[in-house]
């Protein structure tokens, strides 16, 4: 009985034709399948209302009863292709969806050529997104943690090669006060080499602060999931992208980056949390209640959620410590049987509440 192939080995094969497919197109013509995809590719990470392309006049490809491949022409009438309308832009709605419809009806068509073309243009769009919006980063390994399901903390493999000749490790900075200078290499800090893409760590393995403010740490998160969505867009639009070697080394590397730092930036929130908590009660000013919104990362959702909860009702009650010790050990109660998290992030939810228990208990 012959082996029945796995879904990744199908997405391998799926992906490997299309990368041939695209391979045997002449140079011009791959030229022009780029130009095109790349209207494709910027309307569905920019929100565009509308977008416009047109298939190649010809490509090539198998023909039955013929051992080779043949150059195929396009029907000029259905080469122009429009999504979206002025309605659109006025509802502010995005042709996304109606973009991935429209491409894969083409990719459907009984016409060989608009078949094929459209399998071009999906592949060279989604192969743009991978290979050429985003940035490559450094050559990490991630250790998964117990009860983890996303590897997010760099493996520690010793002295790390000086930043200064490591591009990838340092940022580049014109130097334009000195005209034989050249380009100064400013070296990002040991904790921040060990990710994918050091420029955007902004919190190190104590919690402390390494950008330049909270403001700044928040887009260096949104940054990250940027990147993300970018590759989920692109395997969205060809699920068989999954199996390029660019996109797992992207999701891997950036995937453990942005668990690592949103959780880390969730529970250096807790803190700010805990200081103003404890100025506000020193001051006398929470004695007519008080309500939290704890932040935590969800790695589901991959971005930074809060639980709601309070503490002291509102009235004049008297702030006392023990308050916030009970509605953390209360919260949690709730939250250890809550479905609607995973494990993991059931577990970093709980660690935030401890972190404020334990600043309020004696």
């Amino acid at each position: 009985m012959p082996k029945q192939k796995t879904q990744i080995e199908d997405l391998d094969q799926e992906f490997q034709d299309k990368l041939n497919l695209f391979s045997i197109q002449p140079v011009i013509l791959q030229r022009y399948i780029e130009s095109q995809a790349r209207q494709i590719a910027d309307a569905l990470i920019e929100h565009r209302s509308s977008v416009k392309f047109s298939l190649p006049d010809k490509v090539v490809g198998e023909l039955p009863n013929i051992d080779q491949p043949a150059t195929i022409k396009v029907p000029e009438n259905l080469r122009n292709q429009t999504v979206g309308s002025f309605l659109n832009r006025i509802s502010r709605k995005d042709v996304r969806d109606d973009l991935r419809h429209l491409l894969n009806e083409l990719e459907q068509s009984p016409d060989q050529a608009i078949s094929l073309s459209a399998s071009l243009m999906k592949f060279s769009a989604a192969h743009h997104l991978v290979h050429h919006v985003l940035p490559a980063g450094r050559t990490v390994e991630y250790k998964l943690e117990s009860e983890e399901t996303i590897p997010s903390v760099p493996k520690d493999d010793g002295e790390l090669e000086s930043a200064i000749t490591q591009s990838t490790d340092a940022i580049a900075e014109e130097g334009n006060n000195e005209s034989n200078r050249g380009e100064l290499q400013v070296p990002f800090l040991p904790f921040a080499r060990k990710f994918y893409l050091p420029q955007w760590i902004s919190i190190d393995a104590e919690g402390k602060l390494l950008a330049g403010s909270l403001k700044e740490a928040e887009a260096n998160l949104v940054s990250m999931q940027n990147y993300v969505n970018i590759l989920h867009t692109a395997s969205s639009l060809a699920p068989y992208m999954l199996a390029d070697p660019e996109y797992r080394a992207k999701r891997y590397g950036m995937l453990g980056q942005l668990v690592n730092q949103g959780r880390a930036l969730a529970h250096y929130k807790i803190k700010q949390i805990i200081e103003t908590i404890k100025s506000r009660a020193a001051a006398g000013t929470l004695n007519r209640g008080l309500s939290l919104s704890l932040p935590y990362f969800d790695d589901q959702d991959l971005r930074i959620e809060e639980t709601d909860f309070e503490v002291i009702p509102a009235g004049r009650i008297l702030f006392v410590a023990s308050f916030v010790v009970r509605a953390a050990r209360e919260e949690a109660a709730k939250r250890i049987q809550d479905t609607r998290f995973n494990l993991s992030t059931r577990n970093h939810l709980l660690l935030g509440l401890k972190l404020l228990e334990d600043a309020f208990s004696n």
